[in-house]
């Protein structure tokens, strides 16, 4: 078993590791199948972001040559930054906007027809891949701070 110093001290060394939370310095090394859900949560939302571009300018915007829902990718924009850096709290909020995402595809996706109905049911795939890919990648940090703060 691992002592706690040694877990932070091998986070700290490690070229990719996550910033330190201010804790103790109690963060996991993010392992491969972290960094493989870190890195599909962020191609969830660019791909998520260009869908919500695209949909709503040119591919089937609710009025002909696009509609202010172009603006719901704003808080898409400001999450990116941060999910892309792989920052805790920014996946943590990200991935409860992303549920609206989700609800929006889902309604577009029952009550639009034709290809709107299709853009719909992708943007709520995508939606879900984000979220699965931040649960995964921020689960083994919450856990690591729930037995650090028992631990304490």
């Amino acid at each position: 078993m691992t002592s706690p110093e040694r877990v932070g001290a091998a986070a700290e060394s490690t070229a990719e590791s996550v910033p330190d939370s201010g804790r103790d310095g109690l963060i996991p090394t993010p392992t491969p199948e972290k960094r493989g859900a870190a890195l599909g949560a962020s191609a969830a939302l660019i791909l998520l972001i260009m869908l919500c571009i695209a949909w709503e300018w040119r591919l089937a915007p609710l009025r002909p040559g696009g509609s202010a829902l172009i603006l719901k990718v704003v808080p898409l924009l400001c999450a990116l930054p941060g999910v892309l850096r792989r920052r805790l709290y920014t996946l943590q909020w990200a991935s409860m906007l992303i549920l609206l995402y989700f609800a929006e595809g889902i309604v577009r996706g029952m009550s639009d027809r034709g290809f709107s109905a299709r853009l719909g049911w992708l943007e709520t795939l995508l939606a879900l891949v984000f979220f699965v890919c931040a649960l995964v990648y921020v689960a083994p940090f919450k856990r690591a701070a729930r037995r650090a703060r028992r631990a304490a």
